[in-house]
Formats: structure tokens, C-alpha cells, sequence
């Protein structure tokens, strides 16, 4: 008896390390830019957001190649890329982060996980320190994650000039979106 709850813990401690690695990757997310006027709204949008979340760790990594935004009309596209973000120069914009102490991130838990991440957020060449707030959605077996957040870009903060249009400028806060479906992986 003995002999088969020692085999048993070896084997245990054994596979431990590969199980309770809890690293989620995703490519193809959503992200959204909503940019304001008083006579003028539109979003920009791209569907290859790329993620990573190590839970073990507690860190995330996600970026964005900024030529894939689309907000619906060519001309205005290439006004952004080319004059506003100068995505030939900066064509990738990232955050990179650590969960805060107040998130208790679990795979296992059913439901909707409130998080919060403090960490770097680039673009434009430009870093800057932000904490962002979302949320988790584990499947039952922990093997999938949706990731959901929202969160506020200040062009000036990122040296980004504010476009004129017309008679009217936008915004200088940028409303941004993300929502991400992650598989678990393994190294």
C-alpha cells in the first residue's frame, strides 16, 4: 500500500510542472478604436489582435499590427497610417503587463473574473505606464479564455496629432475595445 501511494506521488510530482502550466495564446482578436467629434464618430477595427496570458506568471502580452485597422473608408485609412500613426515607422502597437494583487485569476472557476493589469502600453513609438480592467471567461475545463477590455488612449500622450476635420477636430481620447478567445497551450 504504501509502495503504490509512493509510485503514485512520484508520478504526481512528475507531471505536476506540465499541468499546472496555464499559458493562453490567441491570434485573430477583436480590437476597436471609437474616435469622437461633435458632428463626426467613427471606429476603426481590426480582427488580428495577438495575445498571450501566462496565469503562473501573471503576466500578458498583446499586440496589434496597426496596418490592419479598417474604419470603413480607404482614403481616411491611409490619412491614419501614413500621417497620424506612421505606421511605416511604428507599425505595432502593444501592452505588456502584470496582473495587480487585488486579481485572483483562476482557470477553474466557472463564471466571469473581474481582472486588473498594470503594465506598458506603446504606440506611436511612445510608452507609456496604464492599468487597464477587463475580465476572464474560462470554459468548464479551463482550456479557453475570453479575454474583454475597455480602456481609454490619449493621442497626446502618445505624440499622436489630432486630426482636423473640416471645420471641427477629434477627440483627443481614443475609446479602445478588445476581446480576444485564447486556447491553452503547453511550451
Amino acid at each position: 500500500m504504501i509502495r503504490v501511494v509512493a509510485i503514485t506521488l512520484i508520478s504526481l510530482i512528475a507531471i505536476a510542472p506540465a499541468s499546472l502550466a496555464q499559458q493562453y495564446y490567441g491570434e485573430n482578436g477583436y480590437a476597436e478604436f471609437e474616435s469622437r467629434a461633435p458632428a463626426l464618430t467613427f471606429t476603426g477595427t481590426s480582427d488580428n489582435l495577438t495575445g498571450l496570458i501566462d496565469i503562473n506568471e501573471r503576466t500578458v502580452d498583446f499586440y496589434l499590427d496597426l496596418n490592419t485597422l479598417d474604419t470603413g473608408i480607404t482614403l481616411r485609412n491611409r490619412h491614419m497610417r501614413d500621417s497620424y500613426l506612421r505606421t511605416n515607422e511604428f507599425p505595432f502597437a502593444e501592452f505588456k503587463g502584470t496582473f495587480t494583487n487585488d486579481s485572483q485569476v483562476n482557470p477553474l472557476a466557472t463564471g466571469t473574473q473581474e481582472v486588473q493589469v498594470r503594465g506598458l502600453f506603446t504606440i506611436h513609438g511612445i510608452t507609456q505606464e496604464r492599468t487597464i480592467d477587463g475580465t476572464l471567461t474560462f470554459d468548464e475545463e479551463g482550456k479557453l479564455v475570453l479575454l474583454e477590455a475597455f480602456f481609454e488612449v490619449a493621442l497626446a500622450d502618445h505624440e499622436i496629432s489630432r486630426p482636423r476635420v473640416v471645420f471641427y477636430e477629434l477627440s483627443d481620447i481614443q475609446r479602445v475595445t478588445i476581446r480576444i478567445q485564447m486556447e491553452k497551450y503547453n511550451d
